[in-house]
Formats: structure tokens, C-alpha cells, sequence
């Protein structure tokens, strides 16, 4: 199993660097960070300062939309990475959220992420793509690789992802819901004449390490109303039974709106409903043993990466058991001598 860090952009810049070379330290694959160009520093031009003072890991937003920017944009900042630091990037997209709610926009259609996966990967990979009617190709880009894994909940989203993605985002941890979500995913591929197992999934959720499980709880719950705004639209379009399991949509029933100013943040005002349940359930909490554990059910399902959020307040130590112990236990081991 890979293991990735998912950072906010806050300022300093320095800071986000900083634990971007912490994580390649504790042996981290990949650094992700959040890309909502309002609410914080803007990611792509960080990516470039990670890069060059990294050794080793894939460096890409999590996640990225077809809306904020002109996708022949998104394809020639990764193209460009990758040539001067070796193809070390990677692009987590999804219909948008926080970066076109906050300017009053709303999330792409399924249809605009299918078309916009398609024209980021083949100009990432250094190959000519169909757009506006016109052909095109990096004429400076040779040899560029580029994935662009799928972030999704709902069916047809998954379905997506299976169809078309590299890889498959599932922001929460819950090994009943992952699994259902998985076969969904791969189920989808199988129907596209994909090989199911080429998609590649990550499941994404906050990471702490402690024994104060009511702190560990308060400085999570936040990701339990992140989660809750992409349940709300499931909710709106299929109704609050049936087309996805309810042990994802019932914990919503309190949900009262949600202030986007306060994204992503531990101890905001807005995540009072989410119940101490959900975030056991979504989040990876307590001892090292106890995320050993999760993180070999997951594992078990066909999970690829674990991508952990640093959005609280033991952002080091987290890191550091994660490189002590948690991810050891979660590689290969192979001895010296036989």
C-alpha cells in the first residue's frame, strides 16, 4: 500500500514545503494538497518549490475541476512539472466544489469531467488531443506521464471513474461503504472492456494519532460535513434511500447549511451535526494499532494508497509514527538472508 499526505495551502508557503519534505522523510509516496484557489495559496505554483526540494514523491491536487480553469492550462502546468522534475505528478479531479461554490458557480456536469479527463491526460502524456474543434498537441512535450484519478460518490459518478479514470477517489474510510464503492467502480470498468483491477483506488480520510479520542474526534469532525456537502447533492438528485448505502446519507438528517470560509478546518461551526459514529467510521483515529488494523481492511478490498488529511493540530507526530510504524507494518517485508 502507497501512502499519501494531503495538505492545505495556508500560508506560509514555506510551512506546506516544509511538510511536504516531512512526509517524503516518514516515507510518504505521494504529497496531494486541497486546490481552492480562493481559500488558500494557490497549489500549482507550490507544487514546483515541492518538487525541487523533494526527491521522490508525486506531487497533484486533491482535487482539481474542469471549471476553475481551462483544461489545455491544467494539462501544460503538469506537462511542464514533469519535464523538469521527471514526471513526478499527478492530477485528482473531481465536479468541483469548494473552488466554484466559493465564486458562485456550481459543480460541472458529469459529462464536462468525462471530456475534460480525456483532453488533461492525452496533452499530459505528450499526445495530441481533439478540442474546440481543433487538434492539439504540446509540441514541446515528449515523454510526459500523467494519471488523472477520479474523485466520486454517487452511482453515475462511479461509474465514471470506473469507466474512464486511472484511479478512483473515495474521501472517507468506512470499510463498509469503500467496499461497496469499489465494486462499484470495478464493476464499471469490467462493463467498459477495462481491466477492473487497472483502476487504481485510493481512499482518503483525516489521520491523527493520540489517546484523547474526544480531541482526536473535535479536530475531525470537520471532514464529517466535508463529506456531507457531496452527500447533500447524492441526496437532492436519488432522494435519501436506495441508490446509495444509508449508512452515508442518513448521518445528514441535521445537517443546516455549511460556510465555506471555515473548509476543511478543524473546529469549525458548521460540523456540530456530524456524530462521533460518522467520524470514528470516516476518519483513521487512536493508536498506531489501531490504524494498522483499518488500514489492513482496507487494504484487503483492493485498496492502493491511503491518502491521509493534515488538516489538525498533530500534523508532526502523525507523520512520524506513520514513518516509525504504521507504514512498515503495511509493506513488504523482505529479509536479508534466507
Amino acid at each position: 500500500m502507497d501512502f499519501g499526505a494531503v495538505l492545505q495551502t495556508n500560508p506560509p508557503a514555506s510551512r506546506t514545503i516544509a511538510l511536504a519534505r516531512l512526509a517524503e522523510q516518514h516515507g510518504f509516496s505521494h504529497v496531494w494538497t486541497f486546490d481552492s484557489h480562493l481559500l488558500w495559496q494557490e497549489p500549482y505554483v507550490i507544487y514546483s518549490q515541492i518538487l525541487a526540494e523533494t526527491r521522490k514523491v508525486t506531487v497533484g491536487p486533491f482535487v482539481t475541476n474542469p471549471a476553475t480553469r481551462d483544461w489545455t492550462v491544467t494539462a501544460s502546468v503538469f506537462a511542464t512539472l514533469n519535464e523538469m522534475y521527471g514526471n513526478r505528478t499527478i492530477v485528482g479531479i473531481g465536479r468541483g466544489d469548494s473552488a466554484v461554490r466559493v465564486t458562485n458557480g456550481k459543480p460541472t456536469t458529469l459529462r464536462e469531467l468525462r471530456e475534460s479527463i480525456h483532453v488533461i491526460r492525452e496533452l499530459g502524456n505528450s499526445r495530441e488531443v481533439e478540442y474546440n474543434g481543433a487538434t492539439l498537441r504540446f509540441p514541446w512535450s515528449v515523454g510526459s506521464e500523467l494519471e488523472v484519478w477520479v474523485a466520486a460518490y454517487g452511482p453515475l459518478a462511479l461509474k465514471l471513474a470506473g469507466e474512464v479514470g486511472d484511479g478512483f477517489i473515495l474521501q472517507l474510510a468506512d470499510v463498509d461503504i469503500a467496499k461497496w464503492m469499489i465494486q462499484t467502480v470495478r464493476d464499471a470498468a469490467e462493463k467498459a472492456g477495462r481491466d477492473p483491477m487497472s483502476v487504481k483506488i485510493c481512499v482518503a480520510a483525516p489521520f491523527y494519532i493520540g489517546d484523547d479520542w474526544a480531541h482526536m474526534r473535535d479536530q475531525c469532525r470537520w471532514f464529517g460535513g466535508m463529506v456531507g456537502n457531496h452527500v447533500a447533492d447524492i441526496v437532492t438528485k436519488y432522494g435519501q434511500h436506495g441508490a446509495v448505502p444509508e449508512a452515508l446519507t442518513d448521518y445528514i438528517a441535521g445537517r443546516q447549511g455549511y460556510d465555506y470560509n471555515e473548509h476543511g478546518r478543524a473546529g469549525n461551526t458548521h460540523a456540530d451535526f456530524v456524530p462521533d459514529e460518522i467520524i470514528d467510521r470516516f476518519c483513521l483515529l487512536g493508536s498506531a494499532s489501531d490504524h494498522i488494523a483499518k488500514l489492513e481492511e482496507l487494504r484487503s478490498l483492493g485498496v492502493d494508497q491511503f491518502a491521509g488529511y493534515l488538516q489538525h493540530d498533530n500534523k508532526e507526530e502523525t507523520l512520524r509514527v506513520y514513518g516509525e510504524t504504521v507504514i512498515p507494518a503495511l509493506s513488504e517485508h523482505v529479509t536479508a538472508k534466507q
